[in-house]
Order: structure tokens, then C-alpha cells, then sequence
């Protein structure tokens, strides 16, 4: 009994040796090492345009101040506050019955002059066969003479006398020299108006187009003009407007060139940006923002900001090779647009760059790849220098 006691004590030791050494082994086989995953972007070419949004001001496309060119008393106003008027319309009208008779007497003055100088004709003719015959002398002829001529300048006085008042008795119609939108009348009826007044009786301002003005360094208007020369099927250099908070307001508009000047202050120039304004959107003294651009690349390469790390003044990426093994690639950066570098050296398209899982990587270490998903963040339509 003692024998068969100690051999199944044996036998059981045995089992449990074996047991333990099954259970070392599968720990060990979970302990191997996996493959670091990592999230790849492919580069391709796009274009890019780099920007950079100023402050500006809306300024009217022409402005006309509307004043009296007689002196009277406005009777009526013939607008409507803040409506859009045509040239020509009448604005005012002012009290004509002084201007009709001036215009009345003037007339008169006209026809008395005329039956005058047609006296004096008659009295030429008469006097002509008496000259023949020697009947008067030739004083008495030559003084007809200068009656009549005098008598024909008379006329023409009258009637340029008669113009003056015709065309003050128009005057009293004050009329739009421009199409636009008019503001608020600055006199009422009953006010006494005259040509030497300060204030304005009316405003116009046409906004179908307005300036958008932006003051810019005189150092950029080379590159600027290059632009626009450089640019075969737009000739005219394209901004984009934005509100004041810079959101986008769907209007462009292009860079006027003429009649800049330097100021000897600042060395600022001010370009105007002409904007068609067909919806009046763009009020006069209303502050924006113009997107102005400043470079145009055809084919950028460009990264997430996040995919760059510096190391000892080096600025390098990630990049997956051919063999899916991970190596770091030097490379030279250029400009900052919407959280992304572009690549001025070290790329090319087509490289698969490395944009999450960077702490994890070492020279030459196989990798698992799978593509990167941009966050979902609204991002400006174009570039913007940061």
C-alpha cells in the first residue's frame, strides 16, 4: 500500500511539472512584440494660394452732393428717403414765380430790342437811294449805320438775358447729376436755400460698384503688379471681401493700379479694390476685410503642421517607404496656411507621409499603415498667411 502511495504521489508531480512548464510558454509566445500602426497621408500637387486678410473700407463708387444754384424757397421734396433715383430725376422744387417773371420781363425786353433793330433796318433801306442822289449826307447814312448796329447788339443782349433767367427758372428744379441712392433730405419745405449754403440739401452715392480701400506696404506693389501680369486668363488681380469677423461674403472684386501714391509718412500705398455691389450689400464707411493674395503655387505639396518635428534645428517628417519600413526625411518648409506647412524641398508626390503615430517610430521599423482622416474643422476656402 506505502508502494502505490508514493508512485501516484510521483505521478502527480510529474502532471503538474508539465503543467507549469504549458503555462510558461504561452505567456511567452503573447509577449512578442506588434507591428506599430500609423496613420499615413499620400501627397499629392494641388494648388495653393497664399493670402492675407487686412482691414479696409467701403468707399462709394462716385458721390455727388446736391445743392441750390439759385437762391429761393424749397417748396416740395420728390424723392423718397433712401431709394434708388435715375440722373436727371427732380429732387426739389423750388419756389419759381420769382425766376418765371424775370423770365417774363427779359422776353419783353427781348421783343423791344428786336422791333428796334428792325427799325433801324427799315430806316437803312430808306436812306439808301436818298445817298444816290446825294439827298442827305453821309453822316446822316452813317449814323442809321450805327444806330442799327447797336440795335442788333441790343438784341443780342436781351437775349442772353433772357437765357439766364430761362435758366433759372430751371434751376429751381434741383435735379440728380448721378444714378444712385440718395439718403435723407438735410433741408425741409419752407427752407431758404442758396448756392453759398455749407450744407448740402442731398447725398448720392452709386453703389452698384464701390472701392474697397486697403493700405499696404509700397513694397508689396511690385509683387502685386507681377501677379496680375503673371496671370493669363484673369488679368485683373482677383480679392476676396469678408465681413469685419472675416466671415466670407461671396464678393470679389480686383485690384485697381492707377493713381497709387506713396505716402511720404507712413510708405503706405492705398489700393482700391473695385467690388460689383449688385445686391447694395456694401454700404459707404463700412469696415471689411480684403483677402489680398500674395503668392500662387500650381502644384504645392503641403502637411499637417503635426507631421513636422524638429531636432537639433533640423526639420524633418516621417515618411513610409516601399518596403512599408519607417525613415525620417529632412526637409525645408515654407509657409504656414491653414495648419499646414507647404514643402519648399525634400518631397515628392506620391510619398506616404506620416501623420499619427509618430512616438512610436524609430529608423527602419516595419510599420502597419492605414490613411489619415483629417479632423472635421471648417477651414477657410483659400489660404491665409499665419
Amino acid at each position: 500500500m506505502f508502494v502505490k502511495q508514493r508512485y501516484a504521489g510521483a505521478l502527480l508531480a510529474v502532471i503538474a511539472a508539465f503543467g507549469l512548464a504549458g503555462c510558461d510558454v504561452a505567456p511567452q509566445e503573447q509577449e512578442a512584440p506588434a507591428l506599430p500602426q500609423v496613420s499615413v497621408l499620400t501627397l499629392t500637387g494641388r494648388e495653393l494660394v497664399i493670402s492675407e486678410d487686412l482691414p479696409a473700407r467701403v468707399a462709394a463708387l462716385r458721390s455727388a452732393d446736391i445743392r441750390a444754384q439759385i437762391s429761393g424757397i424749397v417748396q416740395r421734396r420728390l424723392f423718397e428717403q433712401g431709394a434708388e433715383i435715375s440722373a436727371g430725376t427732380v429732387l426739389f422744387q423750388i419756389n419759381p414765380a420769382p425766376f418765371k417773371a424775370d423770365v417774363d420781363s427779359a422776353a419783353a425786353a427781348l421783343q423791344r430790342a428786336e422791333a428796334v433793330l428792325a427799325r433801324a433796318r427799315i430806316q437803312i433801306d430808306r436812306l439808301k437811294p436818298l445817298l444816290r442822289t446825294d439827298a442827305i449826307s453821309h453822316q446822316t447814312y452813317d449814323d442809321a449805320i450805327s444806330q442799327r448796329d447797336q440795335a442788333a447788339a441790343d438784341v443780342a443782349q436781351a437775349r442772353a438775358t433772357l437765357a439766364r433767367h430761362q435758366l433759372n427758372l430751371q434751376f429751381a428744379s434741383v435735379e440728380a447729376p448721378i444714378a444712385g441712392r440718395i439718403d435723407q433730405a438735410l433741408v425741409s419745405e419752407g427752407a431758404l436755400v442758396s448756392p453759398t449754403d455749407t450744407t448740402p440739401m442731398a447725398r448720392i452715392q452709386q453703389i452698384d460698384q464701390v472701392y474697397v480701400d486697403v493700405r499696404q506696404p509700397a513694397s508689396v506693389l511690385e509683387s502685386l503688379r507681377q501677379q496680375a501680369g503673371s496671370t493669363a486668363t484673369a488679368p485683373e488681380l482677383a480679392v476676396e471681401i469678408l465681413g469685419s469677423n472675416g466671415t466670407p461674403l461671396g464678393m470679389q472684386g480686383h485690384i485697381l493700379f492707377s493713381g497709387i501714391e506713396v505716402d511720404a509718412g507712413t510708405g503706405d500705398v492705398l489700393l482700391r479694390v473695385l467690388v460689383d455691389n449688385p445686391e447694395r450689400r456694401l454700404l459707404p464707411g463700412l469696415y471689411v476685410q480684403a483677402r489680398i493674395p500674395r503668392a500662387r503655387y500650381a502644384n504645392a505639396l503641403t502637411v499637417p503642421q503635426q507631421a513636422v518635428v524638429r531636432t537639433s534645428g533640423q526639420t524633418s517628417v516621417w515618411v513610409v517607404d516601399g518596403q512599408g519600413q519607417a525613415q525620417l526625411v529632412p526637409v525645408n518648409t515654407a509657409e504656414l496656411v491653414n495648419s499646414q506647412y507647404r514643402i519648399a524641398s525634400g518631397l515628392s508626390a506620391g510619398q506616404q507621409v506620416v501623420i499619427e503615430g509618430i512616438d512610436r517610430l524609430t529608423t527602419g521599423v516595419q510599420v502597419i499603415t492605414s490613411p489619415w482622416q483629417p479632423p472635421a474643422v471648417s477651414q477657410p476656402a483659400d489660404g491665409g498667411i499665419r
